[in-house]
Parts: C-alpha cells; sequence; structure tokens
C-alpha cells in the first residue's frame, strides 16, 4: 500500500468507538504505516489492537500503550476522541466541565511530549471548547489545532438529499458556521439542490417554509437523533470525518467540510469555532464567511454562546482570564486575518 507520509499518528482515546473506527479508517485510507493506539483502558485498547492485527493489512506497524508519554513520543499527528461520551439525554454542554479538563491535561502532555507535533484534531465534545483548552495549554500555531465541525454540514447535505430523494452527490454547498451543537448557524444560501440555489426553493411548493424548519431542527438535533436510533453517540461518520481532515493536513485530498479552527479578528475574539478554511500541509487557513443578513446574525449568535461557554470554563478556573492567554501560548495574541 503506498501512503501519505511514514510519520507516526497517534489515536487518543483507541479503545472506544469512535476511536476504534478511526483507526481502522486511517489504515484503509493510507495514511500512515507507522499508528500508535492509546487509551488509559489497557484491556479495551488490547482488544481493539487484536482486532486490527486479525484484519491481515500488509506494511502496518501498529503500537499500542496505555502509557501517554509512549504513546505522544514522536508524534506528528494526533486525533483525540479521548472525551466522556454523550449519553442519552445529554448536550454537547453538559461535558463541559470534565472534558475541559481532560483537554487542559492533553495540552499539557502534547506540549511535554510532543512539541514538534504537526497537527492535532480534537473531537471531543464540546469540541469547540475541548480544542480551544488544548490549543492554549499545548502552545502549538492555531494553525495546527483543528476540531471537527464538518459533521453538522454533512447532515444538512443528508437531509436535503432525503428531502427530494436524490443521490447526496447533487446536493452542493451545504454548509453551516460557528458552534457545533444546537447553537450552530445554518447556512441556506451557500447550498443548491440539482444545481438551484436553495434559497430559491424555500418557501416554495418544492420546499415549504415549514418543512425547511422542521430540517433545520433535525440537523442541529442530527447527533440527538443518533443516540434516540441507536442507543449511543455517533461514531462511524466523526471517525471518518476526522480521518479526512487528518489526510489533508499531511497533504492529501482536499477537506470538502468546514472546520473549527481559532478565530481572532475584528469580527470574532478568541474563539474556536467553524470557519471555512483549506487544510494542507501548512495547517488550517480561516477564508471569509458571508451569508444573507440573517445567516450572519444566526453566526454572530452562534458566537456568543460559544463566549459563553470559553467564560465558564475560565470560571471553573481550567483555562486563565483571556488577557493572560499570551504567558501560555504567545501566539493567540496574534489575530488570523
Amino acid at each position: 500500500m503506498k501512503y501519505l507520509t511514514d510519520e507516526k499518528l497517534v489515536i487518543v482515546g483507541a479503545a472506544g468507538m469512535i476511536g476504534s473506527n478511526m483507526a481502522q479508517t486511517a489504515i484503509m485510507m493510507g495514511l500512515t504505516p507507522n499508528i500508535c493506539l492509546y487509551d488509559p483502558y489497557a484491556p479495551g485498547l488490547k482488544g481493539v489492537a487484536e482486532e486490527l492485527l486479525h484484519c491481515g493489512f500488509e506494511g502496518l506497524n501498529l503500537t499500542y500503550t496505555s502509557d501517554i508519554a509512549e504513546a505522544l513520543t514522536g508524534a506528528k499527528y494526533i486525533v483525540n476522541s479521548g472525551g466522556a461520551a454523550r449519553k442519552a439525554g445529554m448536550t454537547r454542554e453538559d461535558l463541559l466541565k470534565g472534558n475541559a479538563a481532560i483537554a487542559e491535561q492533553f495540552g499539557k502532555d502534547v506540549r511535554k511530549y510532543c512539541p514538534d507535533v504537526k497537527h492535532v484534531v480534537v473531537i471531543f465534545n464540546p469540541a469547540d471548547i475541548t480544542g480551544l483548552v488544548t490549543l492554549l495549554y499545548s502552545g502549538l500555531k492555531p494553525s495546527q489545532v483543528s476540531t471537527l465541525a464538518a459533521l453538522d454540514s454533512t447532515r444538512l447535505r443528508n437531509e436535503l438529499a432525503k428531502y427530494f430523494s436524490i443521490s447526496p452527490d447533487e446536493v452542493t454547498g451545504c454548509r453551516t458556521y460557528g458552534g457545533h451543537g444546537e447553537q450552530m448557524a445554518v447556512f441556506a444560501s451557500t447550498a443548491k439542490v440539482n444545481g438551484e440555489p436553495l434559497t430559491r426553493i424555500i418557501g416554495t411548493e418544492k420546499l415549504p417554509g415549514k418543512d425547511w424548519e422542521e430540517m433545520r431542527v433535525r440537523v442541529v438535533q442530527g447527533g440527538k437523533n443518533i443516540i434516540d436510533l441507536r442507543g449511543r453517540s455517533s461514531f462511524q461518520s466523526p471517525a471518518y470525518l476526522s480521518i479526512e481532515m487528518v489526510a489533508a493536513a499531511m497533504g492529501g485530498p482536499e477537506f470538502r467540510w468546514p472546520v473549527g479552527t481559532y478565530v481572532n479578528n475584528s469580527r470574532f475574539s478568541h474563539i474556536v469555532m467553524a470557519m471555512e478554511t483549506t487544510v494542507s500541509a501548512n495547517g488550517v487557513k480561516v477564508k471569509p464567511v458571508t451569508g444573507t443578513p440573517e445567516e450572519e446574525a444566526e453566526l454572530d449568535k452562534s458566537y456568543r454562546h460559544l463566549c459563553a461557554l470559553r467564560d465558564e470554563v475560565i470560571s471553573l478556573g481550567v483555562m486563565p482570564p483571556i488577557d493572560k492567554w499570551g504567558d501560555y501560548n504567545p501566539y493567540l495574541c496574534q489575530t488570523t486575518d
């Protein structure tokens, strides 16, 4: 098999459903032969490693460990799904305090054991906040840390394809920005259905306004729907999309969806949120986001919600006040324009 790189990729939280799916996806997509699985739950971790080895992959150097120092030493790419899972009746925000503390320790471990890492993807909820905490304590550049935000856009694509009974490939430009959660901003102005702008369809007999509003609710509650259907939170879709993101950071195919990234400019200040981006071997680069006045207002509302979560984490003592962030990571004092 031809690999994108031979550099070390670490899957954190590999004993879980997302982590184990990420590991298998990374192998099957040919990211790198050198994959290390990490999880503090040793029996489950060994079970995942055994199953992957039972697949009979050729040319694979698969290692696993419950020692974080061993796992991260020499790592060039990391995907972390190692937070507490969302359960029935929970929102992403319910996981805030515990997972923010996990992100703090992870960021410190990255700084200590693999300061030369090239890219880190954080996907455990609430990903906007855990990614921000990781970035702060790791000391990495904002372009080196990204979070999973694509799921909301792919869920919009899926809902439109189902509604119109067409192939998802015929639905293009689906975009949600801001927070990854029920406070996201769903942009209709970027999407097309069979080449026709979605905004021209909404409010017509093709897509009555009531149906569109119901669809928007299904999109923002897409994770809840999976829990209701399967009895557990999503794992296949976040695993695949996060590995696609890492592949792009390794210099592979373009990542087609919005990415959670650090933004600090004249409009959004000191926050990680879903934006239009490019992801390459040079990291994440933020691109301008524009929509209708109503969409822009929704994006501003989503941003304010994320700021409230960030400020709550600061009040809990997990992060210092913003004016002290430069003491931990000087890159966070720079603008991202």
